[in-house]
Parts: structure tokens; C-alpha cells; sequence
């Protein structure tokens, strides 16, 4: 599967994704048709779906627009942003774990409720797509969720895909994450590196995704508040969901 960054707004991303040969593709988030149908035009394809991971306007506003310049278009969210009506056009409801078949493949949706409780992070071909569900070194506010929500999303469905799954989230965020991640363990050469490392890519003008989920898993603080050593090296509080909220905490006054 291919996959193409596509910057919008301030530093949100969209997905342009397709089979290698394929002149047929679905979009991730698109926060604003421009950017999209620029890139389709670029490459010669066709839309035929788009893959919403949350209801935020900064992720979805721009699939009116697509809609209205792509006739029988497919829109894909969450049954609960479905039955509120809070994702404009869309078509077609998933629950987790569910498949849709697009572009000779399948999609699967997981529900991963915490920073909204329709969030949902679509996995195709060892590429996941998380939304604000989970960054680079971070993870989403919770606007509507729980800490024990969030950690269920995080650790014990995210976080169980394989190690080498390639993570695209949906805002760049990575530099400011591993600033705050060094805060909570500053001795940690690892996020120095992994600092550094995304520092020289933002210099260079290029996107820090992908990051891979075995990466995520020895840097990300929320995703390593399953680990007992980590969370009393970090003088977090015992229990890991008690940790995950703790460090969301911080990480929203940071």
C-alpha cells in the first residue's frame, strides 16, 4: 500500500492511500479538499472513500467539499459519530474490530475511544492510521474520555498490534511529545535520540511519521505506563490507568 502525507492546515495531516498500480485510493482525514484533490490530480487517481478516525472539524471538514466534487462518495466513521449525525456526509458505519473492503483489500476499524468516544484507528497492511488517539511520543486529550478508556485504546489495543506496524497520526506533533517525554524521564538517552532525530527531520521540512509501535513502545510515556519500571522511575502513581492520567496531566499544562 502506498502511502502519501498530505499537509493541512496548521499541522494536521491527511492520508492519500493505494495499492502499488492501482490509480484508485481512499483518504484519511481530510481536514480540507484542496490539499486532497491536489494530490489525487498529481498522481492521476480516483477517489473512492474516505476514512474518518474522529468527528473534529480539523480532521473532517473537508469531506463536504469532496463529496461535492466526487459523486458517490463513501464516507467512513464510527457508528456512535454516525447516530449523533457529527461527521458531515457520512455514508457508512463500522464497529471495532469490523472490515470494509476498499481498493482489493481490507480495512479494519478498531474503536479506540478516549480523546472522542467515536474514535477509531483504521489498520491496513501494517500502516495504522490513529487520529488523535495516538501520536508520535504522545496521545490525544481526553475530551471526552477516560483514563481507563484511553489506556484500554493505547496499550491494550494499539499497543497489541505487531511491533513493525507503521503509525500515522493525525497532527505533527512529535518534537513538542519527546520534549515532554525527556520531562518525565530525563535520563533517558533514548529520547534524546529520538529528539534529535525528529528535530533534523523538521529542519529538513519532512514529516516525522511514520514512527513504528515497537518505537512507540520504548518512548511513549502514555504507552509505557503498562511497565511497572517505568512507572516507578518516573515516580508515577502505582497502578498504570492512575499513571496514564497522571501523565496526561502534566503533558496538558506542558
Amino acid at each position: 500500500m502506498q502511502v502519501h502525507v498530505i499537509p493541512c492546515l496548521t499541522d494536521n495531516y491527511a492520508y492519500l492511500l493505494h495499492p502499488t498500480g492501482s490509480r484508485e485510493a481512499v483518504v484519511v482525514d481530510p481536514s480540507e479538499p484542496g490539499p486532497v484533490l491536489e494530490a489525487l490530480g498529481q498522481r492521476g487517481l480516483t477517489l473512492r472513500a474516505v476514512l474518518c478516525t474522529h468527528h473534529h472539524l480539523d480532521h473532517v471538514g473537508g469531506v463536504p467539499g469532496l463529496c461535492r466534487t466526487v459523486p458517490g462518495l463513501r464516507v467512513y466513521g464510527h457508528r456512535y459519530d454516525q447516530e449523533r449525525q457529527r461527521i458531515p456526509s457520512q455514508t457508512d458505519a463500522v464497529e471495532d474490530g469490523e472490515t470494509v473492503a476498499l481498493l482489493g483489500t481490507d480495512f479494519r476499524a478498531w474503536h479506540v475511544p478516549g480523546h472522542t468516544l467515536g474514535a477509531v484507528a483504521w489498520e491496513v497492511d501494517g500502516e495504522l492510521f490513529t487520529g488523535d488517539t495516538l501520536f508520535l511520543a504522545g496521545c490525544g486529550r481526553l475530551f471526552e474520555g477516560t483514563p481507563a478508556g484511553m489506556y484500554r485504546s493505547l496499550v491494550e489495543v494499539l499497543g497489541a498490534l505487531p511491533g513493525d506496524t507503521r503509525v500515522w497520526c493525525g497532527h505533527e506533533y512529535t518534537v513538542k511529545n519527546l520534549r515532554f517525554a525527556r520531562t518525565v524521564t530525563p535520563e533517558d538517552p533514548g529520547l534524546l535520540a529520538a529528539l534529535e532525530e525528529a528535530l533534523a527531520r523538521r529542519r529538513e521540512g519532512a514529516p516525522t511519521v511514520p514512527g513504528t509501535l515497537r518505537g512507540e513502545r520504548g518512548q511513549n510515556p502514555f504507552l509505557r505506563c503498562a511497565d511497572g519500571a517505568f512507572r516507578a522511575r518516573a515516580a508515577l502513581p502505582e497502578g498504570p490507568v492512575e499513571a496514564l492520567a497522571a501523565v496526561r496531566a502534566r503533558r496538558d499544562v506542558f
